[in-house]
């Protein structure tokens, strides 16, 4: 949490950005993607599926990112002192975690100013286990990728763009459906559909905008995604704990 505040105090508008990030992008994204390629055709309630989309993929951004990198942008205090190395990781993920709350409060009021839903439901209240299993699986992709880092700290300098692809294999702001049509991409959108972000990303969407709740089977997709994510990469990251001190020098 003291963490959290200081990083908040690097900037004049502290906290904000945290909203103004991903209202930013999300402009961006709508400007190109839904007025100029017009990928919005078909879409009920664009600006609603672009918002969350939007949010929900950052989220995800941060707390990898931050998990990924915490062995790496911490190798002095890994040589100079023992203690359970999987805390860096973890407390990253958790710090990012709970400093995006506000993001995701600013998306429901953003839903409901400008996007419009076709009506507010209990249903509102799914969202808090589904961000917090996007968080267990986040979180547990982070400490997979702080493992491969700190063995290779190249790999950082490629995961921007590796998250690129992952955000439009996610359906971030367009929808699989236009390519329902293509019968040699089918092999292809079934892959893409057991994206776990993009599921997560559907039941969002679905609870917020359409009133529609999640089905038993996403819940089971998700729910899997997340325990598996987090104990392979608590498994792995825990396995190597003796080598990062080595690896730092």
């Amino acid at each position: 949490m003291s963490r959290l505040k200081s990083n908040y105090r690097k900037n004049v508008l502290g906290p904000v950005w945290l909203v103004l990030t991903p209202v930013l992008n999300g402009l961006t994204y709508y400007l190109i993607f839904g007025l100029l390629l017009n990928l919005s055709r078909g879409i009920d309630n664009y600006v609603g599926y672009l918002l969350i989309g939007v949010f929900g993929f950052q989220f995800t951004n941060k707390v990898v990112m931050a998990g990924g990198s915490a062995i790496n942008n911490n190798r002095k205090v890994v040589e100079a002192f023992s203690f359970p190395r999987a805390s860096l990781p973890i407390a990253a993920s958790l710090r990012e975690t709970l400093g995006y709350i506000p993001g995701y409060l600013a998306m429901l009021v953003l839903i409901l100013a400008i996007a419009t839903p076709d009506e507010i439901t209990w249903r509102w209240l799914y969202v808090v286990p589904i961000v917090a299993l996007q968080a267990i699986f986040s979180q547990g992709i982070g400490l997979l990728l702080s493992r491969v880092i700190a063995a290779a700290p190249d790999f950082l300098n490629i995961m921007s763009f590796t998250m690129r692809i992952w955000m439009y294999a996610s359906g971030v702001f367009y929808s699989f459906d236009r390519f329902a049509n293509r019968p040699e991409l089918a092999g292809l959108l079934d892959v893409l559909e057991g994206n776990p972000l993009y599921q997560i990303l559907s039941m969002l969407r679905g609870v917020l905008l359409y009133a529609e709740s999640p089905s038993l089977e996403q819940w089971l997709l998700v729910g899997a995604w997340a325990a598996g994510a987090y104990a392979v990469g608590f498994i792995v990251f825990w396995s190597a704990e003796e080598t990062y001190s080595r690896e730092a020098k």
